[in-house]
């Protein structure tokens, strides 16, 4: 998919990965709705209504705005990046992939996706994430509720909907493995909504997004019977973080610490009042999500539950661990390619792709 729906859908990021590997080889467009970025990595500002003068920040979105993005709409709406000097633009998603914008220099941040900043970090280009949004894996394997499959071993021989994404084949064969299965199915390309393939016939199994596409599922009367992937002993994955590139970190580095700051303060007021945040979240985004109230309330409430904080109740923190496992298995897979598209030969260290140096000290302590 090359823009997103109008109905604020949020499908899960295996849609993007294929854009991901050709935004890097491809030339950016420049978004007409935002009016470009700046590239140097130096901070424009402008005089606030007061006289402090703001430092503008650019932020692209992965998608129509989403419960992803609540802790940023959060700070943005309660006055967070003004208070810390930032004048906050929000970059609306477009033909371009948020990887290909931040390693362009043509957007200061980004929204991303672990295993997508690996395979664009690996190709190339200049991007490291600075902030997990979600803690937890936002993808799960999914199978009509009503379907005899109670076991992700009993999807051999069946039709999985997918999206082309290098992952998902090697990631359904790890767990179906792991179930006890031989990790041999049949794979189609989806072009719908994951609940509507399974409901329609189409395939036998699908992996929905579980704080949105299994809601929405449930929501219309098709509810999924879910596998987590995670239990099957596969490396848990930050669904969603927040990116940006070696350049502008470097010249800006208080900036980026307060950005984060802002940023940090929303989601941690989105997990402790997810139906305020939510309803600033939809006063916002009100052309998308007004119609989706329900859906946008079943969603904040479940990120706030499990997503937003990791095991020790840090928001924004990311492990090396975590990141050296989804890495070695990309690796090991020969999911990663460098900037000609033929497969690295070691793998890449993890301390170049994340870093928590920005992060609030509250936060890294």
């Amino acid at each position: 998919m090359n823009s997103p729906p109008d109905s604020g859908s949020r499908p899960p990021n295996l849609t993007r990965r294929s854009l991901v590997a050709l935004g890097l080889g491809a030339g950016v467009t420049v978004l007409a709705a935002w009016g470009g970025g700046r590239g140097s990595g130096a901070s424009n500002t402008q005089a606030a209504n007061d006289g402090v003068q703001l430092a503008d920040v650019s932020l692209a979105l992965d998608w129509t705005p989403n419960t992803n993005h609540t802790g940023v709409f959060v700070a943005q709406q309660l006055g967070y990046f003004a208070q810390r000097g930032i004048n906050l633009q929000i970059v609306p998603y477009g033909s371009t992939a948020p990887e290909t914008l931040i390693s362009t220099h043509k957007a200061d941040f980004g929204i991303s996706y672990q295993d997508g900043l690996t395979e664009a970090a690996v190709a190339g280009g200049d991007i490291v994430s600075v902030f997990a949004i979600t803690q937890k894996t936002d993808v799960c394997i999914g199978v009509r509720a009503d379907s005899a499959i109670k076991n992700p071993a009993q999807l051999d021989g069946k039709v999985y909907a997918g999206y082309g994404g290098p992952m998902e084949v090697p990631m359904l064969q790890y767990v179906i493995r792991a179930a006890g299965g031989t990790g041999q199915f049949k794979d189609v390309t989806l072009n719908t909504d994951a609940y509507q393939a399974l409901y329609a016939g189409q395939a036998d199994f699908a992996m929905p997004e579980p704080t949105w596409e299994v809601l929405q599922a449930a929501l219309v009367g098709k509810p999924l019977r879910t596998f987590d992937v995670t239990e099957y002993g596969f490396p848990a994955i930050y669904s969603a973080i927040i990116a940006s590139s070696s350049h502008y970190l470097q010249h800006n580095a208080d900036v980026a610490k307060r950005f984060l700051a802002a940023i940090e303060e929303g989601y941690a007021y989105a997990a402790a009042h997810p139906t305020e945040a939510a309803n600033l979240l939809i006063q916002a985004n009100q052309a998308v999500l007004g119609t989706q109230v329900q859906l946008v309330m079943q969603s904040a409430q479940l990120e706030a539950s499990q997503y937003y904080k990791d095991s020790n109740g840090q928001i924004g923190y990311q492990s090396a661990a975590r990141w050296q496992a989804l890495t070695d298995f990309m690796f090991k897979n020969g999911i990663l390619t460098d900037a000609s598209g033929k497969p690295i030969k070691a793998a890449p260290k993890e301390s170049t792709l994340f870093t928590n140096d920005y992060l609030p000290a509250s936060v890294t302590a």
